[in-house]
């Protein structure tokens, strides 16, 4: 289990994670959400002790990394795929880790073999594309067979089926009772692969809660409705003063609705219903409500131009003179 305890980070005067506090638990793939900005990397340097809290402190069942004498088979963590060196076979890479950490040689075989990588083990990593050199990343990750691993963007550079692939493993890690922690700004992707949400916004913890509980606290829930005489349709909701605004096609939604209550209320008035459905929003819309406050650089539409060619009108987020309002430069971008 990985443990943060009031965690601060400061680079001079900039404040990147402001006292976070959170367990990451075993069993259930944790997702990692916030801006750009948020902390999120530098978080998880520190849990790595690549960066030193200014106060604060991160344990590892109920330790410092610094105080594990063999850390790959503790924690396995994926941040920077491009971190090898370009002159390595992908098996001389993961052979001088296993080798620094008393892992036996055969595991690099079956690491390599697990991400798809045998038919590349002796070629030099300067060779591998973008997806090659991430499933080295993950293959040096899963190198210890930690009972924690930690995934910074996995799915970068991955095909479809790579998606697939690394969707699934986490899903078996943590159905093995591992803890799996993986950061994303892929929405949909963590929609359907996370089980519980840490969300950080300016450094500060804005929600840890399993992603039901989390959709449904920060999106508006409705019912749709849709028949083939809206005008009853609308009576009836009148009559039993039930909030509705229109929908698609026709359609109505009663926010907050009960959809066997308006099942019953309808079939009890005798009115035909071609549609009656729960509408939830999306973790994307979820997340976009939570850290509306918590985003730093706000795309604006730019400049409208009249008939001569001339800036008119600027968009959200932009100066008359055409710079970015916000131009505060940050240490770290996630």
């Amino acid at each position: 289990m990985i443990e943060l305890h009031d965690l601060t980070k400061r680079y001079g005067k900039t404040l990147a994670v402001d006292r976070l506090s959170f367990q990451v638990p075993q069993g259930v793939v944790t997702g990692f959400l916030g801006p750009n900005g948020a902390g999120k990397s530098t978080t998880m340097r520190m849990i790595l002790d690549l960066d030193r809290p200014t106060s604060g402190r991160v344990t590892i069942d109920g330790k410092r990394y610094g105080q594990l004498s063999e850390p790959l088979k503790y924690i396995g963590a994926l941040l920077e795929a491009k971190a090898v060196h370009p002159g390595r076979t992908a098996r001389d890479h993961l052979l001088w880790l296993a080798q620094s950490n008393r892992i036996p040689e055969r595991r690099v075989d079956e690491v390599l073999a697990l991400v798809g990588l045998t038919p590349v083990a002796r070629k030099r990593a300067r060779g591998f594309s973008l997806g090659m050199g991430q499933r080295l990343g993950i293959a040096s990750a899963l190198l210890g067979d930690p009972e924690i691993v930690m995934f910074d963007e996995p799915v970068n550079g991955l095909d479809p089926e790579g998606i697939l692939w690394i969707r699934n493993l986490m899903k078996r890690l943590a159905g093995e009772g591992r803890t799996v922690f993986v950061s994303s700004h892929l929405m949909s992707e963590m929609a359907v692969t996370a089980d519980h949400l840490v969300v950080i916004g300016r450094g500060r913890l804005l929600a840890d809660l399993p992603m039901p509980e989390f959709i449904r606290r920060n999106s508006r829930s409705a019912v749709r409705l849709r028949g083939p005489e809206p005008e009853r349709l609308l009576d009836v909701l009148a009559r039993a003063g039930l909030r509705h605004e229109p929908g698609p096609d026709g359609s109505y939604e009663v926010v907050d609705g009960d959809i066997a209550r308006l099942g019953e209320l309808f079939a009890g008035q005798g009115v035909v219903l071609h549609e009656l459905s729960p509408q939830q929003a999306s973790l994307e819309e979820a997340f976009m409500q939570m850290t509306a406050d918590s985003v730093e650089y706000h795309a604006g539409d730019g400049p409208g131009l009249d008939a001569a060619g001339a800036p008119t009108e600027w968009g959200a987020g932009w100066k008359a003179d055409g710079a970015p309002q916000n131009t505060t430069a940050r240490q770290e971008e996630n």
